[in-house]
């Protein structure tokens, strides 16, 4: 893609919002979960929903990585970099995400442990490097777009012998999410979510294709439209998932065409298969114990991954008990619903996860739309 202004022409946007007009049936009612944090974000900052019919409700999902990681795993993190001669690599999105007693890895830091943001995996390899007497652990988060550099990392560290890099490895699945989104007791027993269909993610489906998502799409009759970051771009999906609809069809559909293929990379996906395999289960989040649903180093290449060589303990931590991230997470509530949302809760001050990273919908929502009146997403029936 050459230019981005063709994908936020403020005209074209009121063409497709008086398509989705014209299609959307006045007779009921049509619930969308956009399932990344970044289509959260441009939803938000665009105002694609007040250009949406009063019976097109979109729903946040829990499609942003440092929100869905518990607070275990960044306790263990906060351990590993208070371990001597350890200096931990980490995004900077997750140095302000809250565990346990107020902390944080940024308040860790100020401490006194050698805790460094790095904006690649490679950035902590060439640490490392640096740094031959020192343990070099490197805090690897999210989805599918994420884990090939890990993997090079590796890899590298292995031909290089760099034997004081090692990586925690935190990466996680999107269709197993949307899987057990679809099975929860909110949707199949309860009847509290309502979910006709789903935005997929644009930058995993880079990787990973649109082939993974036919088995849900099929198995649960949930249309999915893959689409792109960009106010256009949702729109246009939305509007394929209410045509879909219309016509009881259930398929995906690729709206991102410029940069998603069925099959996806090819290449990142051996460089994946190579490195990793699949935990039986993993927390998330929000969403609890997911099987089947993230990734752990393969034995091959036990001699970087930080979980055996210091011997980290899963830790089970509960969420704030003010903090609603939980249930916002599965689409349950709306940020305007959690109590302390712009009050206890800011992005200066967060209390969950959800708060922190731009991609979060309660930082999303905070930053643009919460001096106007929209329309709950919360589907509670």
């Amino acid at each position: 893609m050459k230019y981005v202004d063709e994908f936020r022409d403020g005209a074209l946007a009121k063409i497709i919002a008086a398509n989705i007009a014209r299609a959307a049936d006045p007779r009921r009612q049509y619930h969308f979960m956009e399932f990344c944090g970044g289509h959260t974000h441009a939803i938000s900052r665009y105002g694609v929903t007040d250009l949406l019919p009063d019976n097109v409700h979109m729903i946040h999902g829990p499609g942003c990585p440092v929100c869905v990681l518990p607070i275990g795993r960044i306790e263990n993190a906060i351990q590993l970099a208070q371990t001597p001669d350890v200096i931990l690599c980490t995004y900077g999105d997750m140095l302000r995400v809250p565990a346990s007693h107020g902390m944080s890895l940024l308040k860790t830091k100020a401490a006194g442990a050698d805790i460094r943001m790095v904006y690649s995996s490679l950035d902590a390899l060439r640490i490392a490097g640096e740094n031959p007497h020192k343990e070099v652990v490197f805090l690897a988060i999210g989805f599918e777009t994420t884990t090939p550099p890990t993997a090079v990392a590796i890899l590298q560290a292995q031909a290089l012998g760099l034997a004081n890099f090692s990586v925690f490895c935190n990466h996680v699945l999107t269709p197993s999410a949307i899987s057990h989104i679809l099975q929860s007791p909110e949707i199949r027993t309860l009847g509290r979510i309502r979910l006709d269909g789903f935005i997929g993610p644009a930058h995993v489906s880079t990787i990973i294709g649109s082939q993974p998502y036919e088995y849900f799409s099929e198995e649960f009759q949930k249309p999915v439209v893959i689409a792109g970051f960009e106010p256009l771009d949702v729109m246009q999906a939305i509007l394929m998932l209410i045509q879909q609809i219309n016509a009881r069809r259930a398929e995906v559909e690729n709206e991102f065409t410029r940069a998603v293929s069925r099959h996806g990379n090819r290449k990142a996906q051996q460089l994946v298969a190579q490195v990793f395999e699949l935990r039986r289960t993993f927390e998330w989040r929000g969403l609890g114990w997911v099987p089947y649903s993230a990734l752990q180093i393969k034995t091959t290449f036990a001699d970087f991954d930080a979980e055996k060589r210091f011997k980290i303990a899963p830790l089970a931590i509960p969420d704030n008990k003010a903090c609603e991230c939980g249930a916002i997470l599965r689409g349950v509530k709306h940020p305007r619903d959690c109590k302390i949302f712009g009050t206890a809760c800011t992005p200066d001050n967060p209390i969950g996860s959800c708060m922190v990273s731009s991609e979060g919908a309660c930082a999303a929502y905070y930053r643009y739309g919460r001096f106007t009146e929209s329309r709950s997403t919360t589907t509670q029936q």
